[in-house]
C-alpha cells in the first residue's frame, strides 16, 4: 500500500495523452482519494496549465481486501471501466463531469488504468463555503438542479451502471433488504471493534429489523452517485458544479443518497431536499448509514491510509449519531 507515482512514472501518461511537445513541470498527488491516485500535473508549454490524472493502481487502494464485487452496489468500485460507464450517464442526463482527454487500461505501457481529464481549477464546494459564500451558493442551487435531473432519472431495477449496462443483475432482492444486510454485517465488524457498539448491539439489531418492517416495496430507481459529498463536487471556472469520484454511480433508492446528502451538507441540506421522500426507508438508511460510516473507516484503518485523524473523527461522530437514533 501507498507505492503513489512520482513525475518519472507519470511522464509517460502525459506524452501518450498530449504528445511530447508537453514537459512535466510539477506534480501534486490530490488529498482524499482512497481507491485511486489523483494527480495534478502542471506543464510547461502553450495549452492547458495542468491537467489531471486518475491512476487506478492496487497499491493506491487503502481498503484492505475489497473485491468489488460488481454485482454489489455497495461494493468499492474502482477502475476505467465504471469510470467511463458512470461518466456517459451522467453525460445523458445532464450532469456535469470532467471532460476525458485521454485513457488506457491495457496495462501494456502503464502499471494500472489511467484516465487523462481536465483539470477543474475552481475548487471543491466544500472549500468555497468557507473562501467565496456567494459563488457557493450559487453552485449549491445549480447542485440541486443537476440532482433532480439524476434523481428524476429511473430504472426498473436497481445496481451499478457498468452493471446494468451490460445486462447483469445486482445482488439482493431489493434495496431495502440490502441494506439492511449490509448494516447488520456493519454491525457485527463495528461490535467486534468498539466496545460502545458492542454494549447496544442487541438494541440496534432489533431497531434496524423494525425499520425495515416499516418499508413498503418499490419497483423504480433514480440515478444517485453514492458518495456525494461537498468534496466531490468541484466548481467550474464559470460557476458550475462538476462531479467527481463517480465510479459507484448506481440506480437505487434515492432516499439513500439524501440521507448522505443530509450528513455531509449540514445546514446546507435544505437547498438539496426534495419532496416526496419515503420516511420509511429514510429511517432505515439514515442507520444504516451511521453503521457504516463507523465499520468502513474502521476497517481502512486496518491499513496504512495516511488521514487516520480524519477517520478516527469520522467514527467517532457516526457512532454517536447512531447510538442517538435508537428509541
Amino acid at each position: 500500500m501507498g507505492g503513489f507515482a512520482e513525475a518519472e512514472d507519470l511522464s509517460g501518461v502525459v506524452s501518450d495523452a498530449l504528445g511530447k511537445r508537453r514537459r512535466i513541470a510539477g506534480v501534486d498527488r490530490l488529498r482524499g482519494g482512497t481507491k485511486k491516485g489523483v494527480y495534478r500535473i502542471r506543464l510547461d508549454g502553450t495549452g492547458p496549465a495542468s491537467l489531471i490524472v486518475y491512476r487506478w493502481a492496487d497499491e493506491e487502494n487503502f481498503w484492505p481486501g475489497a473485491a468489488g464485487e460488481v454485482t454489489d452496489p455497495f461494493a468499492p468500485v474502482s477502475g476505467l471501466v465504471p469510470f467511463l460507464a458512470a461518466r456517459r450517464r451522467l453525460d445523458e442526463v445532464g450532469a456535469r463531469v470532467p471532460r476525458v482527454l485521454w485513457t488506457d487500461d491495457t496495462r501494456q505501457r502503464h502499471a494500472a488504468d489511467v484516465a487523462v481529464v481536465e483539470d477543474i481549477t475552481g475548487g471543491t464546494l466544500e472549500a468555497l463555503f468557507d473562501t467565496d459564500p456567494a459563488r457557493a451558493d450559487a453552485a449549491l442551487n445549480d447542485l440541486a438542479r443537476t440532482l433532480n435531473l439524476m434523481h428524476r432519472h429511473h430504472a426498473p431495477r436497481y445496481g451499478r451502471v457498468d452493471l446494468l449496462e451490460r445486462g447483469g443483475v445486482a445482488l439482493g432482492d431489493s434495496c431495502e433488504q440490502l441494506v439492511l444486510d449490509r448494516a447488520l454485517r456493519d454491525l457485527d465488524e463495528a461490535a467486534g471493534r468498539d466496545t460502545r457498539i458492542a454494549a447496544a448491539r442487541g438494541r440496534l439489531d432489533v431497531r434496524l429489523r423494525a425499520l425495515r418492517a416499516l418499508v413498503v416495496p418499490r419497483t423504480e430507481y433514480g440515478l444517485i452517485h453514492g458518495e456525494l459529498g461537498p468534496d466531490h463536487v468541484l466548481v467550474s471556472a464559470e460557476g458550475h458544479p462538476v462531479l467527481i469520484d463517480v465510479e459507484g454511480l448506481m440506480y437505487f433508492d434515492v432516499e439513500w443518497e439524501h440521507v448522505f446528502l443530509r450528513l455531509r451538507f449540514g445546514e446546507r441540506y435544505a437547498a438539496l431536499s426534495r419532496p416526496g421522500l419515503d420516511p420509511p426507508r429514510l429511517g432505515l438508511y439514515a442507520l444504516a448509514m451511521h453503521l457504516s460510516l463507523v465499520a468502513g473507516p474502521l476497517r481502512l484503518l486496518d491499513g496504512d491510509f495516511p488521514d487516520r485523524e480524519f477517520m478516527h473523527a469520522i467514527v467517532e461522530h457516526n457512532l454517536r449519531e447512531a447510538l442517538a437514533l435508537l428509541p
